[in-house]
């Protein structure tokens, strides 16, 4: 049942492993059916016809597939022949194809390119797909064949492909909740419900708070020294909200931060820094406080339901932490020296603002304003600088070209396929000249779009009787959108996103396993981010800088005097952005270590979790909790974690490349591939076993960042 539950919170997860395309059988669907959703797709490689695609499809759609798996489940159920791996959990492994071909276009548009249908799609069949969801993963009767399998898996012959999937078909049915019997099961039902509908107000409420705000501005000397292609952003931004002149700033991220960077309107900052903290909690139509605590307390009373303490003990029991303890101490060892260097940086800043004369205490909104005066003055480097030198298609470029040194891929453009917007860009992907897959990537920002980055696989990758389906997955960011005169020029951390979203995307293209539901990223989530975190490394070694990181006018290469400068400058300021994530990531620990069903005051909550851990009063947590989409309206509740767990084996991974004297080793990096390739077929730490013949050290992650 992982096939129908991944489905069940695809519109959920910050970062998307939509379901895969089978290519399977259903005797009794219509083929009659004219809906484009339904239809066999006569496109490129089977790529979504989005051009025939109206919003209006998706509903009718979703019913109709919904019908169709209820027909497949009940084959199941009333097969007469006892039960089997193929007649049982094989066969639900193929079931709900058109389902998981629905679902996984809708939940990648809604989040990139949504509308009022969309929404209002989103919001109809989200308890719907949830209760679909339960009828299956609570049917005791299919459990009954589903545990008769697994009882006698050891005398099945199964390969070791086959036995994992058996084990955590029946695991999942176990923590679904299976086993819960009588009036907790229905209420366990009414819960599963009330969640769906709550996880998408908080996520309808957020993108609504985050595209009111606006901070106008005619004065040009409130954006200080900040770039000419941002300024024309700006200048654009005012006049689609209405403005005959001046410049307007909005909470995206690559509007708002180069503007705390660069304003010496310290008011303006701080209008800006307490619109972006407070979305969420401004006691409006559109506040998430009661909405994101009631929905700690159903978890809960889940989690109790399912035989759990906590939520948190839910979650992790199928993860490569295992339990909150171990969260805890992987995090308590990097906390205090965080701590540290955050309080010596800022008072460092501190001290900068007073001797500009400027009164009151150093808050949080000119954090961002005096680590650039310090790394000017220190390391005489100004972002800006480096900004000309990465336009977003040379640094797409860099990605492509790491990806063929390292696994031999190559990407062929495609100009005629179907998009959802006019500004994706597709490509073919190809290996050693052999067709592997599709990417769309989608690069702007826009207000139909939820902010971050991420990605999606519209289509997993699966190998079944032989028949290979290939993947299709998307990359998803915001960045600034070229203007008439200036190209899209990122920031040297927006350029690391980039690399960071194909890393999940490359998890996806070269994934090679038999079923869909172990493909590529459905991998435990405290793994998922190890693949994505892993390429940050690469993308600022002078080798590959010099592949991509190219001036948009001159073609010249960024200096090393520049990198040099950039890397140092970069270097100052980890203990803000440690402690700032740390943070979140306590936060979400303590929002799903509750053992009761109380209904927390949000606010209250947050402050006193925050004063537990010694939190400094000038750093946010990363996310707050009434904004904190990856926990209440995405897949990472009790996982935040994880890019910490992540980052663990990310720098442990590329430390063993640099031993080795060549950061493409092609031994290391066919063994990478690898393990890329296997998928979730295996634990993740069997794959890193694998992988590197050894369970992962934390040394090398100190040492990265500073911290030993």
């Amino acid at each position: 049942m992982k096939n129908l539950l991944v489905i069940i919170v695809i519109s959920l997860i910050g970062f998307t492993s939509c379901k895969k395309e089978l290519a399977t059988k259903n005797e009794n669907k219509s083929n009659m059916s004219t809906n484009p959703l339904l239809v066999k797709w006569d496109t490129p490689f089977g790529v979504p016809p989005f051009d025939k695609i109206k919003s209006e499809d998706y509903l009718p759609a979703f019913r109709e597939a919904i019908k169709s798996h209820k027909i497949e489940i009940d084959a199941i159920l009333n097969n007469k022949e006892k039960p089997t791996f193929k007649n049982t959990v094989e066969a639900l492994e193929l079931a709900g194809a058109d389902l998981n071909k629905v679902a996984s276009v809708f939940f990648a548009i809604n989040a990139a390119n949504t509308n009022d249908v969309l929404k209002k799609t989103n919001k109809t069949v989200g308890p719907e797909l949830t209760a679909h969801g339960d009828e299956i993963s609570l049917n005791s009767d299919l459990f009954k064949r589903i545990k008769a399998v697994y009882n006698q898996k050891e005398n099945l012959k199964l390969n070791a492909v086959e036995m994992h999937l058996l084990e955590e078909t029946y695991k999942n049915y176990v923590r679904a909740g299976v086993n819960v019997e009588g009036k907790d099961k229905e209420r366990l039902k009414e819960i599963n419900k009330e969640l769906s509908a709550l996880s998408i107000e908080f996520g309808t409420n957020l993108l609504d708070e985050t595209n009111d705000f606006e901070a106008h501005t005619t004065n040009k000397a409130d954006l200080g020294d900040l770039s000419e292609s941002l300024v024309a952003l700006a200048a654009e931004e005012a006049k689609k909200r209405g403005h005959d002149t001046g410049w307007s700033f909005t909470l995206q991220r690559p509007s708002i931060n180069p503007f705390l960077q660069t304003s010496p309107n310290r008011d303006m900052r701080e209008k800006l820094f307490q619109g972006y903290a407070m979305r969420g909690d401004n006691d409006n139509a559109k506040d998430n406080k009661k909405v994101l605590s009631k929905m700690a307390s159903l978890r809960v009373e889940k989690a109790n339901l399912l035989g759990y303490k906590t939520w948190a003990d839910n979650i992790l029991s199928n993860r490569m932490a295992a339990n909150a303890k171990n969260v805890y101490d992987l995090m308590d060892k990097l906390w205090p020296s965080a701590v540290k260097m955050a309080k010596k940086d800022r008072d460092a800043l501190a001290k900068m603002m007073k001797s500009e004369g400027v009164k009151g205490e150093f808050r949080g909104s000119d954090w961002r304003y005096y680590v650039a005066k310090v790394r000017a003055k220190r390391y005489n480097f100004n972002e800006d600088e480096t900004r000309p030198y990465f336009e977003f298609n040379n640094v797409r470029e860099g990605a492509f070209k790491l990806a063929n040194t390292l696994f031999g891929m190559t990407f062929k453009p495609l100009n005629n396929v179907p998009k959802w917007h006019e500004d994706q860009q597709v490509f073919e992907v190809l290996q050693n000249g052999k067709h592997l897959g599709v990417i769309y990537m989608d690069f702007f920002a826009r207000e139909s779009k939820r902010g971050g980055a991420w990605m999606n696989e519209m289509r997993m990758q699966s190998n079944v009787n032989n028949n290979f389906v290939t993947p299709i997955v998307t990359n998803n960011f915001n960045y600034p959108a070229p203007t008439k005169d200036q190209p899209s020029l990122l920031s040297f951390n927006e350029a690391q996103t980039v690399f960071h979203e194909f890393g999940h995307a490359l998890h996806g293209l070269l994934s090679n396993v038999k079923y869909g539901s172990m493909s590529g990223t459905n991998v435990p989530r405290d793994f998922v981010e190890f693949p994505s975190q892993v390429m940050e490394n690469w993308m600022s070694e002078p080798e590959v800088l010099a592949t991509y990181a190219k001036h948009y006018k001159t073609g010249k290469v960024i200096p090393k005097a520049l990198i040099d400068k950039m890397n140092k400058a970069n270097s100052f300021d980890e203990g803000f952005r440690t402690v700032e994530y740390m943070a979140a990531a306590y936060l979400d620990m303590n929002w799903h270590t509750l053992t009761d069903t109380k209904i927390r005051d949000a606010r209250e909550f947050e402050k006193q979790a925050m004063k537990k851990i010694g939190l400094m009063n000038e750093i946010l947590p990363r996310y707050r909790s009434n904004y904190y989409s990856h926990i209440f309206s995405g897949g990472y509740s009790a996982g935040y974690y994880s890019y910490l767990w992540s980052e663990v084996l990310d720098a442990d991974t590329f430390n063993e490349f640099k031993k080795t004297g060549d950061i493409f080793n092609p031994k290391l990096s066919k063994k990478y591939a690898a393990m890329l390739a296997a998928g979730g077929s295996k634990s993740g730490m069997d794959l890193y076993k694998d992988f590197l013949g050894r369970e992962p050290k934390i040394a090398p992650l100190l040492k990265k960042k500073g911290f030993e």
